[in-house]
C-alpha cells in the first residue's frame, strides 16, 4: 500500500518570535462530532518541535472532522517571557478536517501575539 493510503495526522511547532522550534509544547487532540468532542490523546513536542509519532495512524486514522489544542501560553511562559493576564495567546484551537486516507499535516507557527497553520507535507 502506498504512502498515501495509509493515513496519517502529524504536527510540528515552531516559534517565530524566537526563531525556533517549540520543544515541550503541550498538544491535545479531539475528534468533533456534531457539537460534542472525544479527547484521543495528550502529547508533548520535541527538541524539534515535531511529535515522536504520528498523531494517528493505521488503524487508529479515520477521515472526520478534528481538533488541535495547542498550549501556547503555557509554553511562552516557559521560555520566560512575560505575559499579560490574561495573555493574548494561551490556548490555541486548530479545527480541521480529513477527508481521505491521506498523509495531513497541520503545523503551527506561533508568537506571543499571532499564529498561522496551513496544510503541510
Amino acid at each position: 500500500m502506498s504512502e498515501e493510503g495509509k493515513g496519517r495526522l502529524t504536527t510540528h511547532v515552531l516559534d517565530t518570535a524566537a526563531g525556533r522550534p517549540a520543544a515541550d509544547l503541550e498538544i491535545a487532540l479531539y475528534r468533533l462530532e456534531g457539537e460534542g468532542r472525544t479527547h484521543i490523546k495528550t502529547v508533548r513536542t520535541n527538541a524539534d518541535g515535531r511529535c515522536d509519532a504520528p498523531l494517528l495512524e493505521g488503524d487508529a486514522f479515520a477521515p472526520g472532522e478534528y481538533e488541535l489544542v495547542f498550549q501556547v501560553g503555557n509554553y511562552l511562559r516557559g521560555q520566560g517571557g512575560t505575559l499579560l493576564a490574561p495573555a493574548f495567546l494561551d490556548r490555541v484551537p486548530i479545527r480541521f478536517g480529513m477527508a481521505e486516507r491521506a498523509h495531513y499535516h497541520v503545523p503551527l507557527l506561533v508568537s506571543p501575539y499571532g499564529y498561522s497553520t496551513y496544510r503541510g507535507s
